[in-house]
């Protein structure tokens, strides 16, 4: 009986579990252990020159925090603000310090979170995804279906941003000027 339950307690252990969701009818995921929280969508107040995939800023409890839409940011058309539209908040990395920082991401729909063995999960394709294949941790395949398993310190990587924000003033700038 003893080693059943350590067995199952192993088991478990060995799962992660990801908060999945879509955008543009595709399934994705973020593990959990990255989330503070999910929000409904709401009026974001918008900064000048900031690259496209930023839609702006949130009042979230007295701290400033940017809004990235994640289907801008994998090339695709901006998401459309529907009922079901949330916003997912996230800690990430920041380069910069030691410190973690947090970024809202823009999605369609939260759906559940699900638990998935490292069994189930494949490495990341190095081609044929429909986005970069460092923006994926992996493939993760539940009940016949695939789930898009996120590299979130990638995906909303604070130095990569920074770097489009200046591209894009410098387009900007360059394009006031002719």
């Amino acid at each position: 009986m003893n080693a059943l339950v350590k067995a199952e307690n192993q088991k478990a252990a060995e799962q992660k579990q990801y908060l999945t969701f879509t955008l543009g009818g595709e399934m994705f995921s973020i593990g959990i252990l990255c989330i503070k929280e999910i929000i409904w969508y709401a009026q974001l107040t918008e900064v000048p020159m900031m690259p496209a995939c930023i839609r702006g800023v949130i009042n979230l409890r007295g701290a400033v925090v940017p809004v990235m839409d994640l289907s801008t940011r994998f090339g695709k058309a901006p998401t459309a603000v529907t009922k079901s539209t949330c916003i997912i908040i996230v800690e990430i990395e920041s380069p910069e310090s030691a410190e973690r920082q947090n970024m809202g991401v823009v999605v369609d729909a939260v759906q559940e979170v699900l638990e998935i063995a490292p069994t189930e999960i494949e490495a990341a394709p190095s081609f044929g995804a429909k986005i970069r294949s460092d923006f994926i941790e992996g493939i993760g395949k539940v009940n016949g279906k695939f789930v898009i398993l996120l590299n979130v310190n990638s995906v909303l990587s604070t130095e990569e941003i920074s770097d489009m924000g200046r591209a894009a003033a410098f387009s900007d700038a360059a394009a006031e000027v002719l």
